[in-house]
Order: structure tokens, then C-alpha cells, then sequence
């Protein structure tokens, strides 16, 4: 059995459901129930959260030929798809690989510019999300070795490899990214929230971006009781290294230890997107950045040169490995989104602007520190 993000469900034929935004990653889940017992995970080992549940999103499992199938059979409607397409607009469907289908499977999801407004499905990644625990890497080495010999997409593994030489063969399988999530900015944080060896861990993150460039990624959270300042000298340190960063805010989960704690400010974690995207497109360095109580108070840049490299929304989309939107992983229906999995609208874009200098939520502090 093998476990699909909603949304990629629905995206494959293999769920109806109402969703407002589609994946255009094909997110996939081995394993279940963790041998780590991290304070914020579904999957910890003791979480008493639904199975099913990874963040906010449920996954429901459905057997590994089914799965397999439904990507067969979304692929030829890609390749049909396309051959109308081709003959029709000489040059369409350029760009990233990507697999596209119609009719029947399309959903609603937001196009450029307009929330809601309806969109064919768009398959650009396939992402396998890997329980920390040796029979799921077995598995997922299984799995990336049959993807790859199917499509041609890239395809991304969040595992537990335990040594670069590991990595490297996941690299090898036929993963073009392994991502080897740190999760906490600091080694503190890390020994509150987190399972296992903080010095190991990022040790194995430093090596393997050394040994393989550009095909090392981690994961990010805001909101696990590091300061602005943490998080941002953390980022500047992984761009250094050529890490790819997906940043995620913190979503309280029930069944986890964290259940009770809140979600981060959404000003908060607009400062840190936004030094995000300076810093990973080489817009700013850090060095110019100012801080004052671990807040950010200066981007490293002009107030105007801020705001046009903001200004088109980008920098408040989903981080991460290319072709990576993770509709609603952290976020609840009807309230405002901490990663768009699409553009924003020009409402959004200003909305995002203003969080920007908003000041302090008395009170509200991450991890519930005053």
C-alpha cells in the first residue's frame, strides 16, 4: 500500500473531492508511523494523531498497482493531450517536463490572477514523502526505480538516509533531489522538538550538499520558538551550501505534543519569506540585514528595491523543489494562506506587503514564549 496526498488523489481520477487549489506535484507517502518521535509530526511514534495525516493533509492508501495505474493512464492523456496541442500551437507544453491532463479528472483550482478560477491538472514532480524507518527507505528505492522507469519526471525523496553514500544512492535510483530535513533553524530548538542528533543530522546535510551540488534540499519550520534572526541566518547558511530550502509554518496538529500551540503570526512569517526569496535569489546578503530582539528590521536592501522585487508575489508562493505548490499543507480553509500554491491575486500581493510592517502581536510569540 502507498499513501496519496489528497489532492493528488483527486488530481489522478482516483478521489472525487472538492479541493481549491491542485497539486502540480504528485505527492506520495511510504510508510507509516515514524521510529522518531518528533513534538510536531502526525507520524511520530507516539503522536495519536489519524494515521492518515501528514500536517494538515490526509492521505488516504490505495495498493501500489492502482497508484501506478492511475499515473500510466494520466500520462497518456498528458501525451494525447499534447499532440492536439502541438499540432494546434507549434511549441506548446514547453518548458519543465510536466504531464497535463483534461476532461474528466480536472478540478477547481486558482489560476493567474484569479482565485478559484478553474484549471486543468499539471503534474510537474513527483515527491515521496519516507517514514523515518529502514523497510520504508527499501520500499522507496523500489518505488523511485519504477517511476523513473515510466515518466520523466524529476522526482524528489524526503527520507532518512543515514549516510551521504546512502543518498548518493537515492541519487542514483533515480531521485533528483533527496531532501534531509532539518525542520528547527537552531540546534536548541531542535533538541526541544525533534528526535535524534542535531550534529549528526546537519552534518549529513553539510556533506551530502558538498558531495552532490544542487541536489540536496531540507525543510524549514517557522514557528517552533526560533527568533526571525534564527531562521533567516539558517537560510543564508543553506543557500550557501546550494541547499534548496522548502519553507513551512508551523501547523498545529491534535494527537501531537504541539497540538496546543499556536500557529506563527502571519506577520512573522511574511519577514521570513520574504528574506527568504532575497536571499535565494541573490537579491540581498545578509550581512546587510539588521535585526533588533531577533526581529527583522531591515532587509539588507532600500524600501523601494523591497518592494519591487516583491511586487509580482513570488516571494509568498510555496518554496521549495521547482514544480512544488503543497496546497493547504499548512494552512485552514478561508483564512488568509501562508504559502499561495499559486499566484496572487493583486489584492493578495498588497495584503502580503502590509504584514510586512505590521508590529509585534503582543502576546503571541511562537511555541507560546510571551
Amino acid at each position: 500500500m502507498i499513501r496519496c496526498s489528497l489532492g493528488t488523489a483527486q488530481v489522478l481520477g482516483l478521489k472525487r473531492v472538492k479541493v481549491d487549489a491542485l497539486p502540480t506535484t504528485a505527492y506520495l507517502m511510504i510508510g507509516e508511523h515514524c521510529r522518531f518521535n518528533c513534538a510536531f509530526c502526525a507520524q511520530a511514534r507516539e503522536s495519536s494523531a489519524r494515521a492518515d495525516l501528514l500536517s494538515r493533509v490526509s492521505w488516504p492508501a490505495y495498493e501500489d498497482a492502482q497508484v501506478l495505474g492511475a499515473l500510466e493512464s494520466f500520462a497518456e492523456t498528458a501525451d494525447q493531450d499534447r499532440t492536439r496541442e502541438d499540432a494546434q500551437v507549434p511549441g506548446a507544453f514547453g518548458g519543465p517536463p510536466s504531464l497535463q491532463g483534461s476532461g474528466e479528472n480536472a478540478g477547481v483550482s486558482a489560476a493567474p490572477g484569479a482565485a478559484g478560477a478553474a484549471q486543468s491538472p499539471v503534474l510537474r514532480r513527483v515527491c515521496f514523502q519516507v517514514v523515518q524507518d529502514r523497510e520504508a527507505l527499501a520500499e522507496a528505492k523500489k518505488w523511485l526505480r519504477e517511476v523513473r522507469k515510466r515518466f520523466a519526471l524529476p522526482i524528489c525523496v524526503s527520507a532518512g538516509p543515514g549516510t551521504p553514500e546512502e543518498v548518493g544512492e537515492l541519487l542514483r535510483q533515480g531521485a533528483d533531489h533527496v531532501s534531509i530535513a532539518l525542520d528547527a533553524a537552531t540546534a536548541e530548538v531542535f533538541a526541544r522538538v525533534k528526535d535524534g542528533s542535531w550534529s549528526e543530522r546537519y552534518a549529513l546535510l553539510r556533506d551530502s550538499a558538498r558531495r552532490y551540488p544542487g541536489r540536496i534540499a531540507t525543510h524549514l519550520i517557522v514557528g517552533l520558538g526560533e527568533s526571525e534572526e534564527d531562521m533567516v541566518r539558517r537560510l543564508a547558511e543553506m543557500y550557501q551550501l546550494g541547499v534548496t530550502v522548502a519553507l513551512f509554518a508551523f501547523t498545529p496538529v491534535r494527537g501531537t505534543r504541539l497540538e496546543s500551540v499556536g500557529a506563527p503570526d502571519i506577520g512573522h512569517y511574511r519577514r521570513v519569506q520574504a528574506a527568504n526569496y532575497l536571499l535565494r535569489e541573490h537579491l540581498a546578503d545578509i550581512g546587510g540585514f539588521r535585526f533588533a530582539g531577533g526581529r527583522i528590521e531591515a532587509f539588507g536592501v532600500d524600501r523601494d528595491e523591497l518592494r519591487a522585487y516583491l511586487a509580482d508575489g513570488e516571494a509568498f508562493r510555496t518554496s521549495g523543489c521547482e514544480g512544488c505548490n503543497r496546497p493547504y499543507y499548512n494552512e485552514v480553509p478561508g483564512r488568509e494562506l501562508y504559502n499561495y500554491p499559486r499566484p496572487l491575486t493583486e489584492k493578495e500581493k498588497e495584503g502580503a506587503w502590509r504584514r510586512l510592517w505590521e508590529p509585534p502581536v503582543k502576546g503571541i510569540q511562537a511555541m507560546g514564549k510571551p
